[in-house]
Formats: structure tokens, C-alpha cells, sequence
């Protein structure tokens, strides 16, 4: 993940900067507070997920049972690897907690970009990720993948939206210049149309969505969350003297629903009845002190909280849809650090030697840790004296990541290695062993799921 002069994350970029915590605040990604998540997950607790957008919006679709999706995607044009499956852990996670899962295979985008085939996508969607992804732990039975092909709506979903913005936007965003291709214009507002869709009637409803990422993906869901903005007839925003105000936002979409006539002159018949609406339409949270101010087009609620917000904003797209609106609630996301490779560079299925594959055979994942980088010292004696460097050392990342559970063994490890009682060497053996029951565990439960992942398709993908 690039992170340009001007500031800019790059999601294409083959570099990756890990200064995390600069590119929070740089960004305005809230950090994740622990108490706030409810069974919390191994990724959750050792920071490894460590940023969001709008978290607390699901956490509370999660505390009052109500319905939430998670819309995560793939790229049909290589072998899944081990980076990969820390994205479906997150997926799995939120369904335990009651979440319903769309997934997309971004075959037109692999098409565009790396020339792969729509057939050939196909065959690699399935054989290399669906298949891990059911033996990682999907449940089918609320899980859906269809393929960009084969889903027109996203496509119209993104000419639609992409009304709601423009090339500076884009350039302010992504850095795209005069040469860009179009192709890569055109591939943003895909993913925005993905995004965006599983809230359409016909693909769940209005819900919220919620999309764990690395962090070099946020570009995509900050211009999703700025578009999905852009389409409110209702803003809700904290009051100075507390409490929320909803306040009408007119454009040339609405003005004629709003009342409001082409020579600004408004209906006040009209506009007391959108009010009698709003009032009515928050009547199921239970507010009692509304102070509504039609002329100006405003309503106060004294008492509520902002951490009503959510609640009051998916009363007001419902009612949108009711008046001709889009009616969209913007995309929470999660956002994680990024498991170094083995070679210390970028993960990356074109590299082999950078990552272990979810097919690897034993004996090949066993060469590759034994050349991983080591955080220890060049010598047995130095390292007695000294101590090995978890932070750089992939073996003790991969555990931490992937392949030990349990937190207070993952402790002594570290604490073993960093005072100098553990070996590089048998680091590196405790993560061949762990890894190993991983990926036998991972090729059964494969086996298991053979020739049954059409289960996993949306009707439009069978």
C-alpha cells in the first residue's frame, strides 16, 4: 500500500506502508475499542484488526438482534494464500454474530485489468476461494457469490452514482491524472455499485453493510461512504445545545416532493405533511420532545444521543424510499494490519516464496518458514545474551496471525524468544507444527465440501 506525496493511499500499489497509526489519523479512521465488541474474535484481541468506520452502527444491529450484511470480495486471478483467509475470519466472525454474507467476484474487474477470461474467472473463483472459504467456515445457507458479470444491477447501480461525483474527486482520492485509462476509472465506481447494492430490495434491503479490509482499500469505501452521502434527502447531524437535528436537504431529484417550486417559493401544505411524516417515522424509537420547524426545515430532537444516530438515520432512508429516494445507509468497515511475507516483502500469489498457498503441501510450507525471516541474532550465543525480535520475525507473526489460538501460549512464546530461551531455529519449528495441523485441517474440511459449492451461489451465479 502505497502512501503518496499528497498523502494518498494507493490500493493498487505492490508497497505497503505499515505506519498505522499516521495513516488513522490521517484518514479519520476511529480506533477499535475492545469493550465496544461483543465476542470478540483472535484478530480483535491482539489489535490485528485496529481500525473502523462506523463499527458501532453494527455492534448495535448485533446487541438488538436486527439484521446487518457484510459484503466482501475477490479477485478471480490467482491462488488464494494465507493473507486472504484473514479477511474470511472477519466474514466468518461477523456471521456468528448474525450477519448475512454477500460476496463478490470481481471477474469484469480482473477482465479490465489482468486479461483473465470470464470462463477462466469463473473456474478459478471456485476452485481457489469459494472452496476455501467453505472450508474456513462459511455457512452457505446465508451466504451468497455472484460475479459482477452476471449481476447488471451493480453495473447500473454505479452509472447511477456516479452522478454524485466527478474526476477531481477521483483524482483528489485515488491521484488518477490525464493518463489514467478508463478502465481504471471505471473500476471505483464498480466497487461502490458493489458495495452499495446489497441494501437494493431485491438483494436483502435496506440494512446496514458492513466491509472488513485492509487498510489500503479505505480510498474505495471513502468514496462509497461520500457518494452514499451525497443521495440523502435527510441529514442528521448533534445539536450544539445536544441532542440530534434532521434537517431536509433539497436537490433537483426531490425539490418537487420537498414542495418546493421551480421559482424557490415553498408549499406549505406540502412541506407540514413531509414534517407529520418525519414525526411519524420516528415514532418507533420512541422520542417524545420533537420540536419541528417546517419553514426552515428542521426537526430537533432534544433527547436523544449521538449514539442514536444509526437508529434515527435508518427511520429516515426508510421513510426516503417511501418518497421516491435511494434511501442508502453508508458502508461501516473494518480495517487490518497486514501479515508481513515471508521474505519480508508484500504477500503476493505472483511471488510464491512470499506466502504459503491454502493447497501448499506440508513439505513446501516447511522450506519456505525455514527461509522465512528470522528476528534472531546471528548467533546461538548472541541470542542466549540477547534475545530474538518478535516484531520481525514472520515465523511468531504467523502464529500471532494465523496458526495459535491460544493467547497465553502466543505470551510465553514471545516471552521465551525475547529472552533468549527460544532459538530462532525452534521458533520457526513451532510455526512448521502449528501450520501444519492448520493446512491438514484446511484440505478436509475441502474434501468435505467437494463437488457442493454451488450451495454458496446466488441464483444468478448457478
Amino acid at each position: 500500500m502505497g502512501v503518496g506525496n499528497a498523502g494518498r493511499i494507493d490500493p493498487w500499489s505492490s508497497e505497503q506502508s505499515t505506519d498505522y497509526a499516521r495513516i488513522r489519523d490521517q484518514f479519520g479512521l476511529e480506533s477499535l475499542d475492545l469493550t465496544q465488541v461483543p465476542n470478540p474474535s483472535m484478530l480483535h484481541r491482539r489489535g490485528i484488526i485496529f481500525a473502523h468506520r462506523d463499527l458501532d452502527v453494527v455492534t448495535g444491529c448485533i446487541e438488538r438482534s436486527d439484521p446487518f450484511g457484510v459484503l466482501t470480495g475477490l479477485m478471480p486471478s490467482g491462488r488464494m494464500h494465507l493473507g486472504h483467509s484473514m479477511v474470511i475470519e472477519q466474514v466468518r466472525w461477523f456471521q456468528e454474530q448474525g450477519a448475512d454474507i454477500t460476496v463478490t467476484v470481481a471477474d469484469l474487474e480482473a477482465l479490465a485489468t489482468r486479461g483473465t477470461s470470464l470462463v477462466e474467472g469463473r473456474k478459478t473463483a471456485l476452485k481457489e476461494y469459494v472452496h476455501n472459504y467453505a472450508a474456513l467456515g462459511l455457512n452457505p445457507e446465508n451466504t451468497n457469490v455472484y460475479f459482477q458479470s452476471g449481476r447488471p444491477e451493480v453495473q447500473r447501480l454505479a452509472f447511477t452514482l456516479g452522478r454524485r461525483t466527478n474526476l477531481s474527486e477521483f483524482e483528489a482520492i485515488y491521484g488518477f491524472k490525464g493518463e489514467t485509462n478508463l478502465a481504471h476509472v471505471q473500476a471505483p465506481l464498480i466497487q461502490v455499485g458493489d458495495i452499495i447494492h446489497p441494501q437494493l430490495d431485491e438483494f436483502g434491503g435496506l440494512r446496514p453493510i458492513v466491509v472488513p479490509v485492509g487498510v489500503d482499500q479505505d480510498p474505495h469505501l471513502r468514496l462509497t461512504r461520500g457518494i452514499a452521502g451525497k443521495t440523502h434527502w435527510f441529514n442528521v447531524k448533534p445539536r450544539k445545545a445536544g441532542g440530534l437535528r434532521v434537517s431536509l436537504s433539497v436537490q433537483n431529484s426531490n425539490s418537487e416532493a420537498f414542495g418546493v417550486s421551480t421559482d424557490g417559493k415553498v408549499d406549505r401544505e406540502i412541506r407540514n405533511s413531509i414534517f407529520e411524516r418525519l414525526i411519524g417515522s420516528l415514532s418507533p424509537i420512541g422520542y417524545s420532545d420533537l420540536i419541528s420547524n417546517p419553514k426552515h426545515g428542521t426537526l430537533d430532537i432534544p433527547g436523544a444521543k449521538n449514539s442514536d444516530i444509526a437508529q434515527v438515520r435508518m427511520c429516515l432512508l426508510r421513510l426516503e424510499r417511501e418518497m421516491g429516494g435511494m434511501g442508502l445507509m453508508p458502508p461501516s468497515s473494518t480495517y487490518h494490519r497486514f501479515a508481513m511475507g515471508l521474505t519480508g516483502d508484500k504477500m503476493s500469489s505472483s511471488k510464491p516464496k512470499t506466502t504459503i498457498f491454502m493447497d501448499d503441501s506440508i513439505e513446501d510450507m516447511s522450506k519456505k518458514v525455514k527461509r522465512a525471516l528470522s528476528g534472531g541474532q546471528p548467533t546461538i550465543e548472541e541470542h542466549r545474551r540477547l534475545g530474538g525480535d518478535c516484531s520481525k520475525d514472520v515465523s511468531f507473526q504467523y502464529l500471532q496471525f494465523f496458526f495459535e489460538d491460544d493467547d497465553s501460549e502466543l505470551t510465553k512464546i514471545a516471552r521465551d524468544y525475547e529472552s533468549g530461551k527460544l532459538l530462532a531455529g525452534e521458533m520457526k519449528q513451532i510455526c512448521i507444527d502449528r501450520a501444519s495441523e492448520w493446512l491438514s485441517d484446511l484440505a478436509d474440511k475441502r474434501d468435505m465440501w467437494d463437488g457442493r459449492l454451488e450451495e454458496f451461489l446466488a441464483p444468478d451465479a448457478r
